[in-house]
């Protein structure tokens, strides 16, 4: 009975190990981290698409916030964070999710307000 688990179990690993030599790409994830090339660049798109709108539009604005959060996760060494951020700041320009009514304006308070 003892020799049957050890062929039992024999089989199995060299089963198992059959199959992770037939699909190599399978036993390790394919995802890369992002560097901070892929940030620069989804933060070079983003603010090229924000640059399109006008200074005072209300998407710009919000893009522009997206953006600078953007750096500051590069800057901690979180380029998915950074890339996060990028694409939202080019989501808000794409669907202009802010828009302000004719006479409105977006009045920004400071620090010390």
């Amino acid at each position: 009975m003892h020799l049957l688990r050890i062929a039992i179990c024999t089989f199995g690993l060299l089963g198992g190990l059959g199959c992770a030599m037939a699909s190599p790409g399978a036993a390790a994830p394919a995802s890369e981290e992002p560097t901070q090339e892929d940030c620069d660049v989804a933060v070079a798109e983003a603010r090229a698409l924000a640059a399109a709108l006008p200074s005072d539009h209300l998407s710009r604005y919000f893009a522009e916030r997206h953006l600078h959060q953007a750096l500051v996760e590069a800057g901690n060494g979180e380029f998915d964070e950074c890339i996060d951020m990028a694409a939202r700041a080019s989501d808000e320009v794409r669907e202009r999710r802010h828009e302000l009514l004719p006479g409105e304006k977006l009045k920004v308070l400071g620090a010390h307000e």
